[in-house]
């Protein structure tokens, strides 16, 4: 990191000077840049207290450490930097360093980066091809096969040291959060640049190097898109699985996930004669969507579901659906996806599994505006859903599913998603007792 604050002080615009708002005194940038650290630290502690227990995070520590790197900082940039890593220290998926000022990019912040076109997952304390293609599949890594190390370092050694460097810069919500991050996201280098993989190839030990292309570092969720899928509007993708259940998954939470919603239900046919829906939030990015209208959806026309914590829900909706529910998630499953996905286990109407509870990124927000003027921070100073997890809220926890279920190498080698698998085994003999909801009670069927 100090090879980098060195590198950017030689190409770094002048320090700002301070607003008119401040006393008329000579003040360097320096200073200026130490006041804004003090003042963000202030403010931290104070907007983001029970957050910080929460996540028992050393405040004291980071204060001290802070502080004392602040007095190195010397141009707008440096401070950008080091704002970014002040704030990875909080935690907090939705926090944010913005520009007030015209302020460049520094210089490693600026290169498009793609993927190498492969994610894994891990299953115990191995490392598995999940998805793969572009040139990880021209180099023969395909689904299933399990990554023995990256860059000639043993993957779950090169995954700790990933998560590591990159929780430095950028704030995770949870262990879960980073995880699922980096084993889709974090392989990400410039376009050209190369990786190093060893992999099993059956009984076969195989090491091959990957050259980066315009490959896509985005999770789609799913391990296996299913066959016949029809997309509707940019959230929502439904088709039938293997056994003939219903499958919804959603890419999106945003504001217009109702009506596309409805318009898949539509698509569906006669809802009454699907035994089960598997409602899949994986890879989920969040946004924002009337939750109640959501749920609403599962909910039988003419009936109301009785709900813990809140008023119960009458059904609403063109078309809805009463049957049994298994919803999927893991750490991929952000801030409004976890919302959405988790009122439905919350609520007791489905049943949820997963590779990890969801990221723990949800979250009441804030923000405010630094004395220089050059930077405002955003943070997050309470938890969505304080109802969930028994009164302690989603933001730093996340969702945690009634079953964790981890991919199978084998079924991923055959093009079956293990927990699209689960899911209709679950359907098929459906954990009545660990779901509130029952669909005969609410005339589903007759």
């Amino acid at each position: 990191m100090l090879a980098l604050l060195a590198a950017l002080s030689l190409t770094a615009p002048s320090p700002a000077s301070p607003p008119a708002s401040l006393p008329h005194v000579e003040v360097v940038a320096e200073d200026l840049y130490e006041a804004d650290v003090a003042f963000a630290l202030d403010a931290i502690e104070e907007q983001c207290a029970t957050l910080l227990r929460l996540k028992d995070i050393d405040w004291k520590r980071v204060r001290k450490e802070f502080t004392k790197e602040a007095k190195k900082v010397r141009s707008d940039q440096e401070h950008w930097v080091l704002l970014q890593r002040l704030i990875a220290r909080v935690q907090d998926g939705h926090a944010r360093v913005n520009p007030l000022a015209e302020i460049e990019l520094p210089e490693e912040w600026d290169v498009k980066r793609v993927g190498p076109g492969f994610f894994l997952c891990r299953v115990g304390k191995r490392y598995y091809a999940k998805v793969v293609w572009s040139t990880a599949e021209e180099v023969g890594l395909a689904p299933g096969m399990e990554v023995l190390s990256i860059d000639e370092t043993p993957v779950g050694k090169w995954i700790d040291a990933r998560i590591e460097e990159v929780s430095d810069m950028r704030s995770f919500s949870t262990e879960q959060h980073a995880l699922h991050w980096v084993l889709n996201r974090g392989f990400q280098k410039p376009e050209g640049d190369r990786l190093k993989i060893e992999f099993k190839d059956g009984k076969k030990k195989r090491k091959r190097t990957i050259s980066y292309r315009k490959a896509s570092s985005t999770p789609e969720g799913p391990a296996v898109i299913l066959e016949g899928y029809e997309s509707v509007g940019d959230s929502v993708r439904w088709a039938r699985s293997p056994r003939g259940f219903g499958y919804l998954h959603f890419r999106r939470t945003q504001p217009e996930v109702v009506e596309e919603l409805d318009a898949a239900l539509a698509a569906m046919g006669d809802l009454d004669a699907i035994p089960g829906m598997i409602l899949d939030f994986r890879g989920n990015s969040g946004g924002g969507c009337d939750h109640e209208a959501f749920e609403a959806r599962f909910v039988p026309l003419g009936q109301e579901m009785e709900r813990l914590v809140r008023d119960p829900l009458p059904g609403a909706g063109p078309k809805t659906y009463g049957g049994p529910l298994v919803v999927i998630v893991d750490g991929t499953v952000v801030s409004a996806g976890e919302t959405t996905s988790g009122m439905f286990k919350e609520d007791g109407r489905a049943y949820m599994i997963g590779e990890s509870p969801t990221a723990g990124m949800s979250s009441q927000k804030t923000t405010f505006e630094l004395p220089s003027g050059l930077f405002e921070l955003k943070v997050s100073i309470g938890s969505n859903r304080s109802s969930f997890n028994g009164g302690r809220g989603i933001e730093g926890i996340g969702v945690p599913p009634h079953e964790l279920v981890e991919f199978d190498p084998e079924e991923l080698a055959a093009g079956v998603d293990t927990l699209i698998r689960r899911a209709e085994e679950l359907l098929e003999d459906f954990p009545q007792k660990e779901v509130r909801y029952d669909p005969a009670d609410h005339g589903w069927g007759e």
